[in-house]
């Protein structure tokens, strides 16, 4: 796949203080429907990656992100389309987050993230918060 085909996605991981994470699953209908995911989307056209975060967070948690840290950056090719997903830490937000799209979202323990359950682009993600690349 060439560059020009490539989806820029912002990722939030959103710890709690019972060291929990906030997961989000994915519509059946979407691309890797029925998985889990960190929340986010994608960056649009002229967005910085910040913006692009928090607009997200709004529109499907309905929070906004005071202060976040990047976290990691990772490409993923799947067999239909090629991602590459800035992760960030949400360090500091406001409001309570609710699935305001109709999607189901739960605080899970990180030691409870199962690679499987999740994208593959993800994994990297998971090994990171569990403290290994």
């Amino acid at each position: 796949m060439n560059n020009n085909s490539i989806v820029h996605v912002v990722v939030g991981v959103l710890l709690n203080d019972n060291q929990q994470v906030l997961i989000a699953l994915r519509p059946v209908q979407s691309h890797q429907g029925g998985l889990w995911e960190f929340p986010g989307g994608k960056v649009e056209e002229g967005e910085s990656v910040e913006y692009a975060l928090n607009r997200e967070f709004e529109e499907e948690l309905g929070i906004s992100v005071l202060a976040c840290t990047e976290l990691t950056q990772i490409r993923h090719e799947y067999s239909d389309k090629s991602v590459l997903l800035d992760v960030w830490r949400i360090e500091k937000y406001s409001g309570t987050p609710k699935g305001r799209e109709g999607q189901v979202i739960e605080w899970r323990a990180l030691s409870k993230l199962r690679a499987e359950d999740f994208p593959k682009a993800n994994e990297r993600i998971i090994r990171v918060l569990n403290g290994s690349n």
